[in-house]
């Protein structure tokens, strides 16, 4: 009876949310990979989709808190598995960010070291509750952040490697770091930001690309601008309605590069217009309303900054995906979340979500 109790404090209005927006997800890969070599990814997806969802129900049975307990234990995996990645991981395109297991499956620990820094994260400042931060205890959630931040750099994967970012500033701002703190560390970031940007030694040349890209993309249409140029043509030509599926010339023409990941925003856009585009940020804002609600009535301090590390990452991937496809940030390969087809991007989503449905679930529990 308890179990059951458990399951109808779920959130079945977040979870129908998300199936929306999983739903739609399937029917924009289908439509364009339609006619690419890639057709037939709909169908992965269905099946990222379904395993997601019977861990996000498996994972929700489990106390968070016992979670919380072996976090250490966690970061140091994640940490022998980055390792692993740069030691003898599958290179594709220059990048080297999967191990390779028998049957084809390729395993990306970097999505997964998300949800083990947000638990980590949680689990070190609730024990620093009650008490200023010293420079001391944020030095050690930077290093505890940077560490595998740097690691995945070295693959490099500089679009997961920010994802980390958002996970800290939430953790640093609930867990109280003072306005005088804050700005410093601003300052100095913005410092070694603008030095390492006119060194141009901390950057691969494709990142630099990308960034100039970005700033003028007409000064290398068919090269580094050429992502950019035809991800706007594509948002504009939608217009008010959209053209239909399957009825893109840009999405179906090839003229888009990868519509099915990075840029599946664009492809819907000029599909399904901007009406459609409103309809697929209102899901978005609905999810993250929900997440935040689960927050405030989280039974203790670890469950409510667990929530807001899922939704500090969500809102970050949203914003950057969503800012590259308008042209208002630079490529950085960073998925949509709950849309763009990738099996360890869905899979970190729904169990993420599952820690929040299991921290809804014992929020009348003291």
């Amino acid at each position: 009876m308890r179990r059951l109790s458990s399951f109808r404090d779920f959130d079945w209005v977040l979870l129908g949310f998300v199936l929306v927006l999983s739903v739609i997800s399937v029917l924009e890969i289908k439509s364009a990979t339609l006619h690419t070599k890639f057709h037939g990814f709909d169908h992965k997806q269905i099946g990222f989709l379904a395993t997601g969802l019977v861990l996000m129900f498996l994972i929700s049975l489990i106390d968070y808190h016992r979670l919380l307990d072996i976090v250490h234990w966690a970061y140091g995996i994640s940490i022998v598995a980055l390792l692993a990645v740069l030691a003898f991981g599958t290179k594709v395109l220059g990048g080297r960010r999967w191990i390779k297991f028998p049957g084809g499956i390729h395993f990306q620990p970097s999505e997964w070291v998300k949800l083990v820094l947000i638990l980590a994260i949680a689990r070190y400042f609730w024990g620093l509750a009650g008490r200023e931060l010293t420079w001391t205890d944020i030095a050690k959630a930077f290093a505890m952040v940077c560490i595998p931040m740097l690691m995945v750099l070295k693959q490099p994967d500089l679009g997961t490697s920010l994802t980390y970012l958002p996970i800290l500033v939430c953790g640093l701002f609930l867990g109280g770091m003072r306005f005088k703190q804050a700005a410093i560390i601003l300052l100095v970031v913005a410092l070694l930001g603008v030095g390492a940007w006119k060194s141009g030694k901390h950057l691969k040349p494709y990142q630099q690309a990308r960034i100039n890209a970005f700033l003028n993309p007409d000064t290398d249409p068919r090269g580094s601008g050429y992502q950019i140029r035809q991800s706007l043509i594509a948002v504009g030509s939608g217009g008010i309605w959209g053209k239909g599926a399957n009825k893109g010339t840009q999405t179906q023409g090839d003229f888009l590069p990868i519509p099915y990941t990075d840029f599946i925003f664009a492809a819907f856009c000029e599909e399904h217009g901007f009406i459609g585009a409103l309809g697929v940020l209102l899901l978005y804002f609905l999810i993250l309303m929900r997440l935040i609600q689960n927050a405030q009535t989280a039974s203790d301090l670890p469950g409510t900054f667990i929530i807001m590390g899922v939704v500090a990452v969500i809102i970050f991937q949203i914003a950057v995906n969503i800012g590259m496809v308008v042209g208002l940030m630079p490529v950085t390969g960073i998925p949509l979340p709950l849309m763009s087809y990738g099996g360890s991007s869905i899979l970190f989503t729904f169990l993420a979500l599952g820690i929040v449905m299991n921290i809804r679930m014992r929020r009348f529990v003291n």
